[in-house]
């Protein structure tokens, strides 16, 4: 059964890959895909026009960076996102949790994909200062900006997506890491389904109060605002029966609320810590939970061997800093692996980043590349991003071909296999 908002096109035999389509009021995304990550109503180093070039269908903000800086009030009265940063596509925003978490907690809440030890979450990482505390109704944290206190709860959570207005916006969620107890895992993912059932409580009286309607944007009758889908985050870090527990207690969430005749969870986001080895079971045990007609978003993923492995269990969509973060250091994407501009040997490489990949950066040279990093100039980190933006996009819309033609397998082989015995 189809879900308003979301239809699935073609399917993967012996694989829970699908393709599919997540209508919004900003237009439709393509599914599988890869969505650049506009941590501040921007994609760092690009224009808007300069992510449209990459293919991109849609970008995702970050609701705590936006929620200091500009403030919400005033994404809210430029329009909402899409207005306010050029891009009048389809939006995401997280619900602010990772980052109130990550930049909170002494540097201690940050993924990692491998077990290097257990702690409680009253452990800090040596020389660093606890800046985030975690209680049952909510987090307290100090700014990373200038060191102000400030109140995240679901209810504010929910508050700021409404008012920076994207398309899909999350659940407010405590991340946990590898790092933590098996204790403390249990006690967050029950902590995270009591918000997540606050968060649609409070997302059902803002949408009346905003008087949100579905559709396009533009056709909206005076007054009213685009509807935006709730989704809600499954965590539970490596543990199967947790992450098996905390997807069906959103479901149930869901269920109960549209039962009532409220919006439950439109579609659903796989976030916390997720043990590289072990991604494609850890995914597939929460996809095999949800229900089929609704897109499921892995949150912070963009390595290909990864982004393949979650296709095949079932992940919809993606999103990751990475291939962004990667560029302005001079990391790039190629077909036969990544490649590290700075290191001497592209000095007088006059070739492109990658002859097999149709980049709008086609033009310019790996030794142009190299003398701009060399020089610390920023048209390297603008150049090197557009690339790895474009290759990530074109990746997953290639791999949404695959599935459509029915060669995801063979795709995936050879991909990665071309991919992983290139050199760095």
């Amino acid at each position: 059964m189809e879900h308003a908002g979301f239809r699935i096109t073609a399917r993967v035999e012996g694989t829970a890959a699908r393709a599919g389509v997540i209508g919004t009021p900003h237009g439709e995304i393509a599914t599988p895909a890869f969505i650049p990550v506009a941590t501040k109503a921007t994609v760092k180093t690009l224009t808007a026009d300069q992510i449209r070039a990459t293919g991109a269908q849609a970008i995702l903000a970050n609701a705590y960076h936006l929620y200091l800086r500009p403030g919400p009030e005033v994404v809210d009265a430029a329009g909402g996102l899409a207005e306010f940063a050029n891009w009048h596509g389809p939006t995401y925003t997280d619900s602010g949790g990772f980052q109130v978490m990550s930049l909170g907690v002494g540097f201690r809440k940050t993924l990692a994909m491998d077990v290097s030890g257990l702690a409680d979450d009253d452990v800090v990482a040596p020389g660093k200062q606890r800046n985030a505390f975690v209680d049952d109704e909510g987090v307290t944290f100090r700014s990373h900006v200038d060191g102000s206190t400030h109140r995240f709860t679901p209810e504010v959570s929910m508050g700021i997506q409404h008012a920076l207005g994207a398309d899909i916006i999350f659940a407010f969620d405590e991340l946990t890491t590898l790092m933590n107890t098996r204790g403390y895992q249990e006690a967050s993912v029950e902590r995270t389904r009591r918000w997540a059932r606050r968060c649609l409580a409070e997302h059902d009286r803002l949408s009346r109060e905003r008087n949100q309607r579905p559709g396009p944007a533009g056709a909206l009758p005076p007054g009213a605002r685009p509807a935006q889908q709730l989704w809600g985050v499954v965590q539970g870090a490596q543990y199967e029966d947790l992450r098996r527990a905390a997807a069906r207690g959103l479901v149930a969430l869901s269920d109960a609320a549209e039962a009532a005749g409220r919006p439950g969870f439109a579609g659903y986001g796989i976030g916390g810590a997720i043990e590289k080895a072990r991604l494609g079971d850890i995914v597939g045990w929460v996809t095999a939970e949800l229900p089929e007609n609704r897109p499921r978003h892995l949150l912070g993923i963009s390595e290909p061997d990864d982004v393949f492995a979650a296709v095949a269990a079932g992940a919809d969509t993606f999103d990751c800093v990475a291939p962004t973060r990667l560029a302005r250091r001079g990391g790039v994407y190629t077909r036969d692996g990544r490649l590290t501009l700075t290191n001497a040997r592209f000095r007088r490489d006059f070739g492109p980043i990658d002859a097999e990949t149709p980049s709008p950066t086609a033009g310019y040279s790996r030794a142009y590349l190299h003398h701009l990093l060399k020089s610390k100039e920023y048209l390297a980190g603008t150049i090197c991003t557009l690339h790895n933006v474009f290759f990530m996009v074109d990746l997953v819309d290639r791999i949404r071909e695959s599935i459509r033609a029915g060669r995801f397998p063979e795709f995936r082989e050879e991909f990665l296999g071309r991919y992983y015995a290139g050199a760095k």
